[in-house]
């Protein structure tokens, strides 16, 4: 035998043609989808006709909504929805002669795009629409190409002929109205963790009540809810019926001791926006586990965002100490959720009591927050009803940090590019005021007369919690003498009286006690608040006696000062106790302001 290698023909194997992939129909019109963000989805397009273009549309959202598809959200499934019975609803209203995907045609998406601009609907809004509509045919066109005439398959190209213009950024709220969400949300969750654990004080000295609540408390803790229909439930309801005891709150009173209530979720979110600036998509992807690295008074929050094309694991810094920061809060609502995360799979952060049961994640918060706003009495800057909104949360802590760092760029743009954050952020119609004057030299001036810190009673509490908080301003173990009245002065407590930027250093400051109304070192608490009142008394009462030229030059500042940057930090209840105290007390006014 030769060493020498046979000649053979080189392996063929026959070729292989790929199975086409098989439709996915949907035959009914009500179904359930796992959405990969927001949990599951019941779609209901029952109503719509005809049958067979809803049938049609039905299976290409599924297919959509399924892994790998563009559709994540169960929000934006819920959108598909919606636009789908409007389109649907054009169509019989039209009169027009269609029955499945195969009749329509460009003429009807031009249509359809024509009545939502008739009706008032804007480029933007209306881009989005029609998008939905033309990414669900494509949808039946990639799965089926035949089931499209040949003429919708070039309308399928483009989503309108016209631009959808440049989208306007949404504004912040004023300081006004952060200041009173601030506080209203504040107020309610400190109200809710004092809730958590608490007695139930209603049926005090009742035993038979006092048993059969203990009975219910029992399978809440056992189980993690209680459902109206058992018997323990039924029971302690009647005996608390007869004897003329609250019942109609019963419920939920009984799983508030245990468990955070879907009530509770508006004032969170509202808090925790406007502390950490974070999306509210964001907020709501928070697991268990996302405080990490803590470190000189900080902790890394970490969250997912998403994206187009996916999502992205992302962090920041944020305070970190006591309740009253960012993750000091955090660190609380991760153990008021834990007994409802044991009955729950998942680690999501906001678990909590839900009509019926326990629920996991935050799906819809388009009613239950301008509810929020509603009870808690907030208005917006004309004092009618605050339609609330959490992007625009985002964009007021982006606003307020803008006018920390004065403008500058390159530290406002914290999480952004410079682009993206003056594209997006800094181009807010709340701020253009401070652009322009950035341009005069009376915005220079109004920079460098730096404004005294005013604090709330909850951001004053929270301070007292938290001294490291205080940090560039003071050290932490000057704020407790500070807050406590040690170094108060006349309409302030003073935290460098021999360092005051108006006199040289180690000098005692030399200015009148209004200057305080300009120094970075004064700080303000509701404490001085009726001193503040008595002085804005005078003030307003030398207005008739004094030309308008000397008034405005001795007085305008500083009651320009009070009314827009001090009083509005304050509640009103909180004010009219001041004004009280100060009517009350005759406060002694300083002689240099009759000067």
């Amino acid at each position: 035998m030769s060493e020498r290698p046979r000649k053979g023909r080189p392996v063929a194997f026959a070729p292989i043609t790929p199975e086409r992939p098989q439709p996915d129909p949907v035959f009914g019109l009500k179904f359930t989808i796992e959405a990969r963000h927001g949990g599951t989805v019941l779609v209901d397009m029952t109503a719509l006709d005809p049958r067979p273009l809803a049938i049609a549309f039905a299976g290409a959202l599924r297919r959509s909504a399924a892994l790998g598809g563009p559709i994540g959200a169960a929000s934006v499934i819920k959108q598909y929805v919606q636009v789908y019975r409007h389109f649907f609803a054009w169509l019989a209203d039209e009169g027009l002669k269609v029955v499945g995907v195969s009749d329509l045609r460009a003429v009807h998406i031009d249509g359809f795009a024509s009545a939502l601009e008739r009706r008032g609907m804007g480029a933007i809004h209306r881009h989005m629409t029609v998008s939905k509509i033309i990414n669900t045919l494509r949808a039946i066109e990639a799965d089926r190409p035949d089931r499209i005439a040949p003429e919708l398959h070039e309308r399928l190209r483009y989503t309108l002929a016209t631009s959808a213009g440049r989208s306007t950024p949404r504004d912040a709220y004023s300081p006004f109205v952060a200041r009173a969400l601030r506080d209203a949300a504040r107020a309610d969750v400190e109200a809710m963790f004092r809730r958590l654990g608490a007695d139930d004080r209603t049926d005090e000295g009742d035993p038979a009540i006092t048993a059969a609540r203990a009975d219910v408390e029992a399978i809440i803790a056992r189980q993690g809810f209680i459902v109206a229909d058992q018997p323990e439930l039924k029971s302690l309801y009647f005996m608390r019926m007869r004897r003329n005891l609250p019942t109609a709150t019963l419920i939920d009173d009984l799983h508030g001791r245990h468990h955070l209530l879907a009530r509770d979720l508006p004032a969170l979110l509202v808090l925790l926006t406007l502390e950490t600036g974070l999306e509210p998509e964001c907020l709501k992807t928070l697991t268990v586990d996302c405080l990490a690295n803590a470190h000189a008074g900080t902790v890394e929050l970490r969250y997912l965002k998403r994206r187009a094309r996916g999502a992205e694991h992302k962090s920041m810094r944020i305070r970190d100490g006591g309740g009253g920061t960012p993750g000091g809060l955090i660190r609380r609502l991760i153990d008021a959720t834990a007994a409802a995360r044991e009955h729950l799979p998942g680690d999501c952060l906001w678990a909590y009591h839900n009509v019926g049961g326990l629920r996991a994640g935050i799906v819809d918060l388009k009613y239950p927050l301008p509810a929020w706003a509603r009870r808690c009495g907030i208005v917006d800057d004309n004092g009618k009803p605050l339609h609330l909104l959490l992007s625009r949360l985002r964009k007021t802590h982006k606003a307020l940090w803008y006018t920390k760092t004065e403008g500058h760029m390159a530290r406002f743009a914290v999480g952004h590019t410079r682009e993206v954050a003056a594209r997006h952020y800094a181009d807010l119609p709340s701020l253009r005021p401070l652009h322009e004057a950035a341009v005069a030299d009376a915005f220079r001036e109004a920079v460098a007369a730096a404004m005294p810190t005013v604090l709330a009673p909850t951001a004053e509490q929270a301070l007292r919690e938290a001294p490291e908080q205080a940090a560039p301003l003071m050290s932490a173990d000057t704020v407790g003498p500070l807050l406590d009245g040690e170094q108060d002065v006349w309409l302030a407590a003073c935290s460098g009286f021999h360092s005051s930027p108006f006199s040289e250093a180690g000098s005692p400051c030399a200015q009148p006690f209004w200057g305080c109304l300009d120094c970075p070192n004064a700080v303000i608490t509701a404490r001085k608040l009726p001193a503040i009142l008595a002085f804005l008394a005078f003030v307003e009462e030398q207005r008739p006696s004094l030309p308008a030229s000397d008034w405005a030059a001795k007085f305008g500042r500083v009651h320009s000062r009070i009314t827009t940057q001090v009083l509005p930090v304050f509640s009103d209840a909180v004010i009219a106790d001041a004004r009280r105290q100060m009517e009350s007390e005759r406060l002694y006014l300083p002689p240099e302001a009759r000067a």
